[in-house]
């Protein structure tokens, strides 16, 4: 195998993966609440994450790790996985899985947006269109196959689901700061998390016992949509020619994902939502087009 071939195996391994994460939500979220979905999903993409990092012999760099380190991998932990996934798997439990899933790909929009008060980026006449257009496809999926007679139903649903894709854009800034090696980061960032989530647990909510089906799936889902995967994904950009080419492979995984949803979940998919999606997706081209100008000149 070449490594060009291995390059792509990594990353459409690890787009397959990400394309079955909805499917594991719903049939977790059928059993048990979102938050204890979230706890024990973090616990066990920590303890996958520590299994990596002991075998690829990175645990020595938390000997370099000073106090603003760890306060930094301590902040980024609250943002991603504690508040992105306790947002998105609130959107789950209360929408369809096609509504919450294509409305969190909107975080490229997001980026560009915060990059203006955070990054000192402006905003283009370009850039702009390419927002609206985007957001014109958050406005069709969100009318669930009902854009004649639209209602936002329910609001909170969609507002979390386009919500966390801000929590992610947010997240991508703040680890883009911190030039530590990206597994230990994520091994840390997935730790605080679960500590975080534990916490928020034992003082505001009440865990149930789960089904085997729901512990079954929040493994999953650490595994494969948390853990393993962000690795694979890393170890794709990592040994590829070209970062752009692996990356735009993300854009397969949402309509993968509707393939799954239909196929496993038995939800009817609305032209809303692939239209949607599509416009969503164009908007993200338009931008990255304009980024890639940007930096030919």
């Amino acid at each position: 195998m070449t490594n060009n071939q291995q390059v792509y195996g990594f990353g459409l391994t690890a787009i397959l993966f990400w394309s079955t994460a909805a499917v594991a939500f719903k049939i977790a979220l059928s059993g048990i609440s979102f938050v204890a979905l979230l706890l024990y999903s973090s616990g066990t993409a920590s303890v996958v994450l520590l299994v990596i990092a002991m075998y690829q012999r990175k645990l020595p760099i938390l000997r370099t790790f000073k106090i603003r380190d760890w306060l930094k991998v301590a902040g980024a932990g609250f943002l991603n996985p504690f508040g992105y996934y306790m947002v998105l798997l609130y959107a789950y439990s209360v929408l369809p899985a096609q509504i919450a899933q294509p409305l969190n790909y909107t975080w490229p929009i997001m980026l560009v947006l915060l990059s203006v008060p955070l990054l000192g980026q402006k905003l283009s006449y370009k850039s702009f269109f390419a927002i609206l257009v985007s957001f014109a496809g958050v406005f069709v999926i969100s009318a669930q196959g009902e854009l004649l007679n639209y209602k936002l139903d329910p609001p909170m649903g969609v507002l979390m689901a386009t919500g966390s894709s801000i929590i992610w854009a947010l997240f991508w800034i703040v680890n883009l700061r911190n030039k530590h090696d990206e597994v230990i980061k994520l091994m840390l960032n997935f730790f605080f998390g679960f500590v975080y989530t534990a916490v928020a647990v034992a003082l505001f909510f009440e865990i149930q016992t789960p089904s085997l089906k729901s512990i079954l799936a929040s493994i999953y889902v650490g595994f494969f949509e948390m853990g393993f995967t962000f690795v694979l994904w890393l170890m794709a950009l990592k040994h590829a020619k070209s970062n752009a080419r692996i990356s735009n492979l993300v854009f397969i995984s949402p309509f993968l994902s509707l393939g799954f949803i239909w196929l496993i979940l038995g939800e009817q998919i609305h032209t809303t939502t692939f239209a949607g999606l599509v416009l969503i997706i164009v908007g993200i081209f338009i931008q990255q087009s304009i980024s890639n100008k940007k930096k030919s000149v």
